[in-house]
């Protein structure tokens, strides 16, 4: 079965996010003109089928790139839970999957948000930085959230981080 090793060699290139989703799709279209040649001569059932495959191939791929952008969520949120406001640090991630490039920046806690009571919050608000050279010309993009703590683990806390920067995948 041809399209296993492309969607392998697919999974490998960092930083080719449209790469890998068209490569899934046309990996996922072999796959799945294949099984229906294989299942029926119907040319409803063949659509079905293909479809069917299609979107479990882009399921597949936006589970890895929620996973890739949690490990980004966590890694920054572990970085400024001790801050206090004002402070900044570096953070850094280095990805599981393949699928993105490692990334770097800083991390500043701009406001702390407190609440006592049974209930007890304690967030704080942060801006982060996402650092790349892009054609040998480095590139600093700036980005909001809020964390909170979770017994003894900071995490992350926005329910919409960056759509921007990662689209509707968060």
């Amino acid at each position: 079965m041809a399209p296993v090793p492309l969607v392998l060699l697919l999974a490998g290139l960092t930083s080719c996010s449209s790469v890998l989703t068209e490569g899934t799709s046309a990996a996922a279209g072999i796959a799945g003109a294949g099984l229906a040649n294989a299942v029926t001569d119907n040319g409803a059932v063949t659509a079905g089928i293909g479809l069917g495959v299609l979107a479990a191939a882009r399921a597949g791929v936006q589970y890895a790139q929620k996973r890739v952008h949690g490990a980004e969520q966590a890694q920054i949120a572990r970085a400024a839970g001790p801050l206090p406001p004002g402070s900044v640090t570096a953070w850094a991630v280095s990805h599981d999957l393949p699928i993105e490039s490692d990334e770097h920046g800083q991390v500043a806690v701009s406001r702390v948000i407190v609440a006592g009571g049974p209930a007890a919050l304690d967030c704080k608000e942060i801006v982060f930085s996402v650092d790349t050279v892009e054609k040998k010309v480095p590139r600093r993009a700036f980005y909001t959230a809020a964390i909170c703590r979770n017994g003894e683990t900071w995490q992350w806390a926005s329910a919409e981080p960056a759509t921007e920067r990662w689209g509707a995948l968060q």
